[in-house]
């Protein structure tokens, strides 16, 4: 088993925490797991970018190569469309529907969406609302990680367990408003 996730978007949107309870998850299933992150002007809103690969045998590489990713998961529409060229013909593309413009010519957002829905197995998450329903507005980036997870070859309590792990040092609160952000992202 190989699978390979290209994750983006844009600095503070929690796209390393997604790539971090992802990556904890397959650890805890005793699968290997190579990731590489590119930061750019991450805390300045740029472009946040992780090659995420987890194979039940040796991964020679960090970098998922271009037209073989198993999933395109992105926290912004935009950024999902400009990592497109990574996606193979029978992959997944999941992303939230809530734009971070932050370029002064972002294009109209129904134009992204309208080329996003084009593009074979894509799906639009709202992750901001379902974030607020589960009673945490930050916990968007789990939303998406409860929506990815019926694709992804690990079990749902795997990524339980990681985000408890992930979360543990900010109390049982966060942890538990976490999960259940994920568990609602992954009813959808």
């Amino acid at each position: 088993m190989k699978y390979d996730i290209i994750l983006c978007g844009v600095g503070g949107q929690g796209v390393l925490s997604v790539a971090a309870a992802i990556a904890t998850a397959a650890g805890i299933e005793k699968l290997n797991v190579r990731q590489s992150e590119v930061h750019g002007m991450a805390q300045r809103g740029g472009a946040v970018l992780s090659h995420l690969r987890i194979s039940d045998s040796e991964i020679f590489s960090d970098l998922v190569p271009s037209g073989s990713a198993d999933m395109i998961l992105s926290m912004e529409p935009l950024e999902s469309l400009r990592y497109v060229s990574f996606m193979k013909p029978d992959g997944v593309l999941i992303t939230s529907n809530e734009p971070f413009i932050n370029i002064p010519d972002y294009p109209e957002l129904d134009t992204v969406l309208n080329k996003i829905s084009k593009i074979k197995n894509s799906f639009f998450v709202d992750t901001a609302n379902i974030a607020r329903e589960a009673g945490n507005p930050k916990a968007a980036n789990m939303v998406i990680v409860g929506a990815a997870s019926k694709y992804l070859p690990l079990k749902f309590s795997s990524l339980q367990a990681a985000v408890e792990i992930l979360f543990s040092r900010k109390g049982r609160e966060i942890v538990d408003k976490n999960v259940m952000a994920m568990t609602a992202g992954g009813r959808i």
